[in-house]
């Protein structure tokens, strides 16, 4: 009994410290730079050598290889999701609401952007993006991921599309969830800063489609 006592006395007091630590987490797994471990482990160029040089999948496409390029969206898509599931079915007992999911998954596409195990230099973050939403809501994630597929099949680029579903993501979460019972602001927040971080991300790109320079998706890299 006074073992059982203890651990229920040592869990509420570190509890405080549980979103942090889920949040570190987080973090420390969106820094696996996929595009790169996988281009390595396949014999490729590092991708943050050609094309855009960014360590993404459709840079990783652009050296022809298509099964790398899938693996990478796949193994970037689950580093993202997977935190967020786990704090959504085994977080309550430990205190770790909707707010925590979230900032989890704010962490992990932070930690894609600027990885710590890369010298802070990362992707643009849509596929671990397209992760934290399918974590957060299926539907969220399904109608974003919809979007970009839509825009990418007429106008084929992909930083287009990224910018498209990107300004969409916290209207369909308001349309969604939010005009249910309530409005969770703390998702909404981290949705929003999301969003905001791809954008800023893609700002090279918006230059580049202005002026009419930007690839097409599916365009090889020329060695």
């Amino acid at each position: 009994m006074a073992g059982r006592n203890n651990r229920r006395y040592f869990l509420e007091s570190m509890q405080p410290y549980f979103p942090l630590a889920a949040a570190l987490m987080g973090y420390l797994i969106g820094s696996l730079s996929f595009a790169v471990i996988v281009s390595r482990i396949v014999g490729l160029n590092d991708p943050r050598t050609y094309g855009s040089k960014n360590p993404g999948a459709t840079n990783v496409l652009r050296s022809g290889n298509k099964a790398a390029a899938v693996a990478t969206l796949l193994l970037d898509m689950v580093k993202s999701w997977l935190p967020v599931l786990l704090v959504k079915w085994y977080g309550k007992p430990y205190g770790l609401e909707e707010g925590t999911m979230a900032l989890v998954g704010l962490s992990a596409f932070v930690g894609h952007l600027y990885p710590v195990f890369f010298k802070f230099v990362g992707g643009k973050g849509v596929a671990t993006a397209l992760g934290v939403l399918l974590g957060i809501n299926p539907f969220l994630g399904l109608a974003t991921g919809l979007t970009w597929l839509i825009m990418v099949y007429f106008f084929r680029y992909s930083s287009l599309a990224a910018l498209t579903a990107a300004v969409l993501v916290p209207v369909y979460y308001i349309l969604g969830d939010g005009l249910a019972w309530y409005l969770d602001k703390g998702v909404l927040l981290a949705l929003s800063l999301i969003s905001l971080l791809l954008i800023y991300r893609h700002l090279e790109n918006i230059s580049r489609l202005i002026k009419g320079t930007e690839s097409r998706l599916g365009k090889k890299h020329k060695r």
